[in-house]
């Protein structure tokens, strides 16, 4: 499984990459606000730190003006993935940008049927929306599943990229399900390290190795 970073918070990014931890980051305009950062500006820089891909977001609703911004977006470094909303236009918009040769990343999936369409527009990621199915007391990963059964039955390359994750359990499920990829907040992913379990192990053999009074080299 791969991971992609949900940020665009650079330090958070250099941080992860240097463990090994990032193959790829996703950004949103939300996240871009939260950074206060131009967009180009701290695309290029993620771009420049991450080799996998790096989703940037089209802001316009109809497809032509969708096609206009993600070729701007592409523009910014050969690494992009342009993100599009999966709606009707967007799936055009993704149909185009694909033809041309660019990564197109369908945003706001919520159902399998949605996910469908997008495989056949040529999406290279599709991402579900499992923390906000949640939210509304539908069942996230069931889509994973639905979705990853469809994409096997007919051979469909499009990536499943899990989205809205939580949780550690959502990635560990999404795991288990067989998504291709991941995409969370560094905090998600720092927390999968942790275990209360580890914590008391570590503090029991740490008194027990103090009560020897030895040390390890000098």
């Amino acid at each position: 499984m791969r991971f992609f970073v949900d940020t665009a918070d650079i330090a958070a990014i250099r941080e992860l990459h240097e463990l090994g931890m990032v193959d790829g980051v996703t950004t949103n305009p939300s996240l871009i606000l939260k950074s206060g950062r131009d967009i180009a500006e701290v695309t290029r820089e993620i771009c420049e730190l991450v080799d996998g891909p790096v989703s940037a977001e089209v802001v316009a609703e109809a497809a032509e003006d969708m096609i206009r911004e993600g070729r701007h977006l592409a523009d910014i470094a050969p690494n992009i993935a342009v993100k599009v909303p999966l709606t009707w236009d967007g799936l055009k918009a993704c149909k185009a940008l694909t033809d041309e040769g660019h990564m197109v990343n369908v945003t706001l999936c919520f159902s399998a049927a949605q996910a469908l369409l997008a495989a056949k527009a040529g999406a290279t990621f599709i991402s579900p929306f499992i923390g906000r199915l949640d939210d509304v007391n539908l069942d996230g990963l069931q889509l994973i599943a639905d979705i990853r059964q469809i994409y096997d039955n007919y051979g469909y390359e499009t990536n499943v990229l899990a989205a809205s994750i939580r949780s550690v359990n959502h990635v560990s499920e999404c795991a288990k399900i067989g998504a291709d990829v991941i995409t969370a907040p560094p905090a998600v992913i720092h927390a999968m390290a942790s275990h209360p379990l580890t914590d008391k192990g570590l503090a029991q053999f740490t008194a027990d190795w103090a009560r020897t009074g030895q040390k390890i080299g000098g």
